[in-house]
């Protein structure tokens, strides 16, 4: 590597820590098992800390499967470039949201290998204009592979990562290699969030856990880690996700939506106790 190199490097390393200095709290959403909501904590647990007040970003790095835009209802949304930089898409006063979803129009597979996902991320950390943030949310494709590899090693001073599971021993399972992903890297886990924990009829308004109950809670004990709360099964969550309305911002005042809520409080306030 020759001296341009290493200046030009150094130059981008200035410029992404100026970037991220104006954010106070970086968080992961991981998952080591696939198809347990995670992308829908991801968006939800996003929205609640914005209509809290606070300035977030959610930032899309599930490269092969980019699930925010469709979520977020900003399928088809242009990024626009301001003083040679990206601009994420305002979904409101308070959210701004990017995916490269959003940058890559084809339909067609995303088909990269670790570096290229690496520049990529650092691309939209280094070169998008976040501005002044509270929170920016990183939702991460399952598993513990390059996408999340790559958020620690370029956000240095990031604040942790939330751990989304299902009940089920299967999924458990795998949720655990998150966390040890998280040990391995010394990234604090903030704590586990058990999804799709128990389904209340809506008829006759009778509990039934269709894929068992506590199994998050039970693991995070084990792991002894945080656990954060429980969020339901709910039809309308998977409507409101296919028709691009976040559930949080459009069904406030259920029961489900009181416990991303709560979640997000518990959460705040975890993050809040450690710096002090």
């Amino acid at each position: 590597m020759n001296q341009n190199e290493n200046l030009d490097q150094a130059l981008e390393q200035i410029d992404l820590e100026k970037n991220l200095n104006r954010i106070k709290y970086k968080i992961l959403v991981l998952s080591g098992k696939g198809g347990v909501g995670k992308s829908t904590v991801s968006a939800n647990l996003a929205l609640s800390l914005a209509l809290n007040g606070n300035k977030v970003g959610l930032l899309d790095v599930d490269f092969h499967g980019p699930s925010i835009p469709r979520l977020m209802g900003l399928e088809g949304r242009q990024v626009d470039m301001k003083n040679d930089k990206l601009v994420p898409v305002n979904f409101s006063e308070n959210l701004k949201v990017l995916s490269l979803g959003m940058l890559v129009q084809s339909r067609d597979a995303v088909i990269w290998r670790g570096p290229m996902k690496m520049g990529a991320i650092k691309q939209m950390l280094k070169d998008v204009e976040w501005g002044d943030l509270d929170y920016l949310i990183f939702d991460s494709p399952p598993g513990t592979g390059d996408e999340p590899l790559s958020v620690v090693q370029l956000v240095k001073n990031a604040t942790g990562a939330v751990v989304v599971t299902t009940p089920q021993a299967l999924s458990t399972s795998d949720v655990r290699r998150s966390i040890q992903f998280c040990e391995k890297l010394n990234l604090p886990v903030l704590g586990v969030i058990e999804n799709m924990s128990g389904f209340v009829c809506p008829s006759c308004g009778a509990t039934h856990d269709i894929f068992k109950t506590g199994g998050g809670e039970s693991m995070s004990r084990e792991m002894n880690v945080a656990f954060l709360g429980k969020i339901p099964i709910e039809p309308q969550i998977v409507q409101a996700s296919d028709e691009g309305k976040p559930y949080v911002y459009h069904y406030g005042k259920s029961e489900t939506a009181q416990s991303f809520l709560s979640i997000v409080e518990q959460l705040v306030e975890k993050i809040k106790g450690a710096k002090t």
